[in-house]
């Protein structure tokens, strides 16, 4: 790779960071929250996986992005990361699990507005629409799974010693579903838009044949991986142990419940099984795992008919920053995309 090209890329290897410290905190932001999972432990889990998701099954939710505008231009595509990521950044750093396909949404509408570019409304229709039923998905998984899971435990007649020792390797298993899960469908909110736009050859490592897009999908989770490691406890701890309190099985639930949606929406492999069935298959578009995990929260409080627990204020923070995401973005990407063309002289669109 050129340095320009690196270059350009640098704002996806952003969008990748502030994905990992805030969606991908998630995945194990309940097992931390409990203290069941150490967070290294769960960091090292989520570096490995996400990598491996993003590279062998990215693809399908890329292609579902790539239709609500194809961004053409190196340096369009440079300012659509960087404005969704630093969209990103900002409300990380005031502690809510925002969504980072919010963030790449808007600002991919904000250089459709900019380039003259129609935005393909069946798209956005569908991935808009991921945001209504994706979290009451999540919930209504969570209080199926909870409630076979507890009918189990009541049950049983392990110790509980025995029912920890399961518990806690039941949320590593599941912290890897997740892993992967995140990486096989939001490695499109970090590399999406630069697909498109770049014209990688395949290379070759150790016999192993990775194509231009799954290179830009490894240097994505390699990126992923940096702000898991470095940013992502504080979100972690606000999921899983400020708006609801958790107990260690009820962790379980949140993770499962929040990797199938994620699962769901991104396999390629599922979504031709169903269709060569006849039967209806969920679009392969990139969903808001932040939205996800916390819908799967609600559910649990629900089962357990404790919904008044809840912390309706921190909530109603989180809602506030799902509406004004994709606003901030977009409103932030069109700003900067003019400056990018008319002061530094860079072609943004073609």
């Amino acid at each position: 790779m050129g340095f320009e090209l690196l270059l350009f890329l640098s704002s996806g290897l952003f969008m990748g960071w502030s994905l990992g410290a805030n969606d991908a905190a998630n995945i194990f932001g309940t097992a931390v929250g409990t203290h069941m999972v150490k967070f290294r432990t769960a960091a090292i889990i989520c570096c490995v996986f996400i990598t491996i998701g993003a590279v062998r099954s990215g693809s399908g939710a890329s292609m579902g992005l790539g239709a609500l505008g194809s961004v053409n231009a190196l340096a369009g595509a440079f300012v659509v990361s960087f404005c969704a990521a630093f969209t990103v950044m900002w409300m990380t750093r005031l502690g809510l699990p925002v969504s980072t396909t919010q963030a790449i949404v808007g600002a991919i509408v904000g250089w459709n507005l900019f380039s003259g570019n129609p935005t393909n409304p069946a798209t956005l229709t569908r991935i808009v629409g991921t945001w209504v039923y994706g979290p009451i998905l999540s919930a209504l998984f969570s209080i199926l799974i909870f409630t076979l899971v507890r009918r189990l435990v009541n049950n049983s007649t392990i110790h509980m010693i025995m029912l920890d020792r399961y518990t806690r390797r039941g949320l590593i298993i599941a912290g890897i579903f997740g892993a992967y899960s995140l990486g096989a469908n939001n490695i499109a909110n970090v590399m999406g838009v630069f697909v498109s736009a770049t014209d990688l050859a395949t290379i070759e490592i150790l016999g192993v044949r990775f194509t231009g897009t799954q290179q830009l999908f490894l240097l994505g989770g390699a990126a992923i991986s940096v702000g898991v490691v470095t940013y992502s406890k504080r979100v972690m701890m606000t999921v899983g142990n400020n708006l609801f309190k958790l107990s260690p099985v009820s962790a379980f639930v949140v993770i499962v419940s929040t990797a199938l949606v994620l699962y769901l929406f991104s396999s390629q492999e599922l979504s031709t099984w169903l269709i060569s069935r006849g039967l209806p298959s969920l679009p392969l578009v990139p969903v808001s795992q932040s939205q996800a995990c916390v819908g799967a929260v609600i559910g649990i409080s629900i089962a357990k008919g404790t919904y008044r627990s809840i912390n309706y204020k921190l909530l109603g923070k989180i809602c506030l920053g799902w509406v004004s995401t994709p606003i901030m973005a977009a409103i932030l990407c069109y700003m900067f995309l003019f400056f990018m063309q008319n002061v530094f002289m860079q072609q943004v669109f073609i």
